[in-house]
């Protein structure tokens, strides 16, 4: 005869979401010049991808209403034409620059909303008007929203002991990193600035082409006569340690993130050794510091450099004759003229003169 056996461990199943999280940051620059546009007048953001999706955010600094004309609005909208809704929740928030990185606040408790496709949602009371100008968040006449997305792809059944782990996030990234700060297993010397810096030939090989050939290919033999030290030239050792970690970790120190010129420096190392992903990020992070001070010299190295988005962004600022006038002034522009004297045509075409 069976019997059962009372307090008997239960079984267990679960059923769980299936997401993808991501977040986008909008800086909207000049916001004094924007905030007397009409109420209901937007401002569409370059679209960004998460969960598979393309989103971009509207900017309406009039309000969208004339009801919360004193308010400025936002909007995430879904920006493709797919034949069913996306489920997603959402968050979007003013950020100051030290708070840009940090992890969003959790937002299980948020509602998941159905994004029609060309549609969204609002904020149409996203912050007053006056509050944003006296607030933190109001810096050099610009600020900048996080939106946090979290996308549900579906719910599925997770059944038996399998849904008692819970697996953390990858650790590969701390774990490179770690490998740089030791120097375990390094097989390369670098000499810069004064200093030695220990290296992973393979890692800095699988990043770089110009590493790979450095390092395993016909320049190799020119790193033999110095005795197996390889030495980098016109280049400060910080930039270089710089480059190091992002190539280990896809990381960049706080410091490059807060020096325009330093962030200028890394730039022109990314492009030498032909990591384009930590160029975009610098020629990116760039677009954050021209004003009539660095105009020209920004000018100047995304010319060289060949930084189209940021030469861009150049003549977006200089198009205001103000700011034209006032960089003509400087000794950046004078340094302009002799290094890109074809930029000079294009300048021109620009001038309320011609």
């Amino acid at each position: 005869m069976a019997s059962s056996v009372a307090g008997g461990v239960p079984s267990r199943s679960a059923i769980v979401a299936d997401t993808t999280s991501g977040h986008h940051l909008l800086t909207i620059h000049g916001y004094s010049r924007t905030k007397d546009m009409p109420t209901g007048e937007r401002v569409k953001s370059h679209p960004f991808i998460i969960g598979g999706h393309r989103w971009r955010i509207d900017y309406y600094p009039g309000g969208v209403r004339p009801e919360v004309a004193d308010y400025v609005s936002l909007s995430l909208i879904l920006e493709e034409d797919g034949p069913a809704p996306v489920k997603a929740q959402y968050d979007i928030c003013l950020v100051t620059k030290e708070e840009e990185a940090e992890q969003a606040a959790s937002m299980a408790s948020a509602p998941v909303d159905e994004f029609a496709p060309r549609k969204g949602w609002e904020y149409s009371k996203f912050v007053r008007r006056v509050e944003l100008e006296s607030s933190k968040y109001l810096t050099n006449d610009s600020f900048t929203v996080r939106c946090d997305i979290v996308v549900v792809h579906g719910y599925r059944a997770a059944g038996g002991m399998a849904a008692l782990v819970s697996v953390p996030p990858c650790d590969l990234r701390e774990n490179l990193g770690r490998l740089l700060d030791t120097g375990m297993g390094a097989d390369v010397v670098f000499e810069v600035g004064g200093e030695t810096v220990a290296a992973h030939r393979c890692v800095l090989a699988a990043c770089s082409p110009v590493f790979a050939a450095q390092l395993f290919g016909p320049m190799k033999e020119g790193n033999a006569a110095h005795g197996g030290v390889v030495c980098v030239e016109d280049m400060d050792a910080e930039v270089f340690k710089a480059l190091l970690r992002f190539t280990y970790a896809g990381l960049l120190p706080e410091t490059f993130k807060e020096d325009g010129v330093v962030c200028q420096h890394l730039l022109v190392a990314a492009d030498r050794y032909g990591m384009g992903r930590l160029k975009l990020i610098c020629e990116q992070k760039l677009c954050e510091y021209i004003d009539i001070g660095t105009a020209a010299t920004i000018l100047t190295l995304a010319e060289q450099h060949r930084c189209e988005g940021l030469k861009k962004a150049c003549f977006d600022f200089l198009t205001a004759p103000p700011n034209l006038r006032a960089v003509v002034a400087t000794d950046g522009f004078q340094h302009l003229i002799a290094s890109c004297p074809s930029l000079m045509v294009e300048l021109m075409a620009m001038s309320p003169t011609h």
